[in-house]
C-alpha cells in the first residue's frame, strides 16, 4: 500500500473511499464541509440513523456513480479525550469497512488535536495491519478488494517522520502473524530456521545456525533437556544485524521459540487449549519480525542480535521426566519440576549465550506463563527489569507503537519458592506469583553486570476478536516495540 499526504484539503482530493473522523459536539460543522463537497445530505441521515460519534461507531454510505464511491464515518470521541491510539483504532476500523473497494483510501482526521510528529506513520501502520489476512491454508480464496493507496488529507509534510519505515515494520509484523498462524506440522524448528536464513540471504543480516551437537558441545543442557522428547531436531538460531561505520550500541533480543508445545510429561489438559500451542513460538516470531524490518531498515550506529532456541516440547521415551536433573550451559543444575514450564528451560541458555556477547542490554519475549494472562489480560504485556532505564526505554517503545505494557514487580523475596533439596533451583515455584518467579528463574541466567528485561507476551500474543488492528488470531505483538526500542 503506497501513502501519501494531501496537505490542500479535501477540494483536492479525489479517491474511491473516503473515511471521515467526527467529534462529539462538532459533528454539525464537519458534515457542512463533506455535504458541501459532494453535494450530498449525510447530516440528515446521520440524523435520523441517531448516529452519535462515539469512539468506536461507525456509519458507512455507499454513493452510487459519485466519487468517492463510499463514505465511512468513524467516532472519535471528545476533542479533549482524543489519543493518537484513538486515531490508529479509528483509522483501523475505517479501513476495515473499506474492504469491497479498491484503488485510494483518503482519512480526513481532526489532526491538529494530536501533537504527535508520528500520527502520519501510525496512521498508515493501523490501516495496512488491519486490512492484513492470512489465507496460505485455504484451498480456496475468494478475491478479496482492498484499497491499494492511503492519502491523508490535509496533513502537513512536516508531520511525516516516521512514514519511510511503517512499510518494512509492518511487513515484519505481518511474517510474525503468519508465523505464530502456521500449525506445527509447518512451522517447525527447522522451518523457523530456513526463515531467518531466508532473511539473511536478502538483508544485511548474517545467520548461524547451531545444531544439537553444536549446543551440546557448549554445555546447552537445559535447552536440549526440552526437545528430548520430540523426532523435529532443534535448531538455535542466531541473525546478527551490524551497521557500517561506528558502533555505539549493541542489544541483544532473544524469544522463546516453542514451535509447539504438548507439555510433556505434564500434559496440557482442559482448559489449557492445547491446540493453540502453536503460539508458543510468539517470543521468536517477534524476534525475527524485527530482524526482518530492521533489515531493510538498516539503522546506523546500532548492532543487534537476534537469538531463538527452537524446538518442540513432546512426549516420547525419551522425554525428560518430571524430577529431572539438568545442567544449563552456566553450570547451573535445575530440577524440572514440571515439564511444562519447558520455555524458561529453553531461555536459561539462550539467556547466557546471549550474555556472552556482551551487549549493552538484552530483551526478551516469551509466552511464558498463564499468570501474567491472569493479572494483565489478553490485551497487556508484562515487563520485569531491574534496570529503570531500560524500563522507560521499553515503555516508551511499547506506547509509541500502540502495544499494552505494564511494569510488573521484581520481588526478589519470592526466589525462595525456586529453591530444590537437590538441585541450585526447580524451574516453577509456587502457584501465587507465577509470573514473578518465572522471571526470577530467567534473572539466574543473564549476566548482572548487562542490563536485561523480560517480557511476557503470553497474553496479547493472540486474539479471538477482531479488534480493529489486529484481526482475530495472531497479533504479531512485539515486533513493533522492538523495532521502535532499536531505532531510539
Amino acid at each position: 500500500m503506497e501513502i501519501s499526504l494531501i496537505p490542500a484539503g479535501l477540494d483536492s482530493w479525489s479517491g474511491n473511499v473516503l473515511i471521515v473522523g467526527l467529534i462529539e459536539g462538532k459533528t454539525e460543522e464537519q458534515l457542512d464541509a463533506i455535504d458541501r463537497r459532494y453535494d450530498i445530505q449525510t447530516k440528515k441521515v446521520l440524523t435520523k440513523l441517531n448516529f452519535t460519534p462515539k469512539l468506536g461507531k461507525t456509519s458507512t454510505f455507499q454513493l452510487l456513480e459519485k466519487s468517492p464511491e463510499k463514505l465511512i464515518f468513524v467516532g472519535l470521541g471528545k476533542q479533549e479525550d482524543i489519543t493518537l491510539d484513538d486515531l490508529r483504532k479509528a483509522a483501523a476500523s475505517g479501513a476495515r469497512s473499506s474492504i469491497g473497494n479498491i484503488g485510494s483510501l483518503g482519512i480526513i482526521f481532526p489532526w491538529e488535536e494530536t501533537g504527535s510528529d508520528s500520527v502520519a506513520g501510525a496512521i498508515y501502520e493501523a490501516v495496512r495491519l488491519s486490512l492484513f489476512k492470512d489465507v496460505r491454508f485455504k484451498s480456496q480464496v475468494e478475491p478479496r478488494l482492498v484499497p491499494n493507496k492511503l492519502e491523508l488529507i490535509g496533513l502537513s509534510e512536516t508531520r511525516n517522520t516516521s512514514i519511510s519505515q511503517v512499510g518494512p515494520i509492518c511487513a515484519g509484523v505481518e511474517l510474525a502473524r503468519e508465523m505464530v498462524s502456521a500449525p506445527a506440522n509447518s512451522l517447525t524448528p527447522s522451518a523457523l530456521a530456513e526463515s531467518a536464513k531466508d532473511l539473511a540471504n536478502k538483508y544485511p543480516l548474517k545467520a548461524l545456525i547451531l545444531e544439537k551437537e553444536d549446543c551440546k558441545k557448549k554445555g546447552m543442557g537445559s535447552y536440549l533437556a526440552v526437545c528430548e522428547g520430540s523426532d523435529l531436531a532443534p535448531k538455535f538460531i542466531h541473525l546478527t544485524y551490524q551497521p557500517k561505520g561506528e558502533i555505539k550500541r549493541r542489544l541483544a533480543i532473544i524469544g522463546k521459540g516453542l514451535t509447539f508445545d504438548s507439555g510433556g510429561y505434564n500434559l496440557k489438559v482442559g482448559a489449557a487449549q492445547i491446540e493453540l500451542m502453536k503460539f508458543d513460538m510468539g517470543g521468536s516470531a517477534a524476534v525475527i519480525g524485527a530482524a526482518r524490518a530492521i533489515g531493510e531498515i538498516c539503522p546506523q550506529n546500532t548492532e543487534v542480535h537476534f537469538i531463538v532456541a527452537a524446538c518442540e516440547n513432546m512426549i516420547n521415551g525419551s522425554a525428560v521426566h518430571p524430577g529431572d536433573i539438568v545442567t544449563a550451559s552456566n553450570g547451573k543444575t535445575i530440577e524440572i519440576n514440571n515439564t511444562d514450564a519447558e520455555g524458561r528451560l529453553t531461555l536459561a541458555d539462550a539467556l547466557v549465550y546471549a550474555s556472552k556477547l556482551k551487549p549493552d542490554a538484552i530483551v526478551d519475549l516469551a509466552t511464558l506463563t498463564g499468570a501474567c494472562v491472569i493479572a494483565l489480560g489478553n490485551e497487556i504485556a508484562g515487563l520485569w527489569t531491574e534496570n529503570n532505564h531500560l524500563a522507560e526505554e521499553i515503555k516508551n517503545a511499547a506506547q509509541e507503537a500502540g502495544e499494552g505494557l505494564w511494569r510488573m514487580p521484581f520481588h526478589n523475596s519470592y526466589k525462595e519458592g525456586l529453591k530444590s533439596l537437590l538441585a541450585d533451583l526447580k524451574n516453577t515455584g509456587p502457584r501465587q506469583g507465577g509470573s514473578i518467579t518465572a522471571a526470577l528463574f530467567l534473572k539466574e541466567f543473564v549476566d548482572t553486570s548487562i542490563p536485561w528485561a523480560h517480557i511476557d507476551i503470553a497474553g496479547p500474543v493472540w486474539t479471538e476478536k477482531d479488534t480493529g488492528i489486529n484481526p482475530a488470531g495472531a497479533t504479531g505483538y512485539g515486533v513493533r516495540t522492538l523495532v521502535k526500542w532499536i531505532l531510539k
